[in-house]
């Protein structure tokens, strides 16, 4: 019977003594996916990120091809629909020379909110924000204060007033006739580059631009987008509120789902 709570260690199965000395270690990066039948959209882009990333924190990289076949060993190990997560980390803290190793590990499929949410408005800048890194505590610490506060979570404001990302989130807006990305110090999502191609495929104006705290009651509208959906609807950040829009979400949801999955 397949396992969904597994983890597997450059293609085998990782044992407690793989995993003991990982523990508490942060010097890594990784990036999720929803699979789904066995299949996952955006695979170049997860691919690309790794490839960067693994770059810019250790000076080399793995093959795609050597990825894929660890993506697919615990794919086949798994139910059809599962998440899962493939952290590129290096021993020894990345001693010179050393290759990086693969963990994936996979779990039970995500259910995303259903929104909408309201964000409180968080000063922060993330150190690397174009890598997604492992064991981010700024990023726990915000949505925990969020939470208290009685918020579903928290977006990022960085020094110059300007809206980034939220906790475990891309940002997205819409002005009523163009989707709106904000331009800040922020991680390249996934989910958002499969919707940015997609959109453009369909004709869907599109603009990069700042967005801060006071042009928020100017929006028509504000979503929230990982892998684990493309589009949760958000109603509030800080003290602005935002409209309902539905066609925005749908839109999202659309341009997402004209993206075809593959085989790792």
């Amino acid at each position: 019977m397949p396992t969904i709570w597994a983890a597997h260690l450059n293609g085998r199965p990782a044992t407690a003594g793989d995993l003991a000395p990982l523990a508490f270690a942060g010097y890594a990066h990784f990036t999720a996916m929803q699979v789904r039948d066995g299949r996952v959209r955006g695979l170049d882009l997860h691919l690309e990120r790794l490839r960067a990333a693994s770059a810019e924190l250790f000076g080399r990289t793995l093959s795609d091809e050597r990825v894929r076949s660890f993506l697919r060993a615990a794919v086949a190990a798994g139910p059809p629909d599962l998440s899962l997560t493939a952290h590129v980390y290096a021993p020894g803290f990345a001693a010179a020379g050393a290759e990086p190793d693969v963990l994936v590990r996979t779990g039970p499929a995500a259910t995303p909110p259903e929104g909408p949410l309201a964000l409180a408005a968080a000063a922060h800048e993330r150190f690397l924000p174009h890598v997604k890194q492992a064991g981010e505590a700024a990023k726990t610490y915000h949505l925990r204060r969020a939470a208290a506060e009685g918020l579903d979570d928290a977006a990022f404001v960085d020094r110059r007033g300007r809206l980034s990302e939220a906790t475990i989130w891309n940002l997205a807006f819409w002005d009523g006739s163009a989707v709106v990305w904000p331009v800040a110090a922020r991680l390249g999502g996934v989910t958002m580059g499969v919707v940015r191609r997609r959109l453009a495929a369909l004709g869907v104006p599109q603009l990069d631009r700042e967005v801060t705290l006071d042009d928020l009651p100017g929006l028509a509208g504000a979503v929230v987008m990982n892998s684990w959906t493309p589009a949760v609807p958000v109603h509030r950040i800080g003290a602005a509120d935002l409209p309902p829009a539905p066609s925005f979400v749908k839109l999202l949801h659309r341009a997402y789902q004209d993206e075809p999955p593959v085989s790792p």
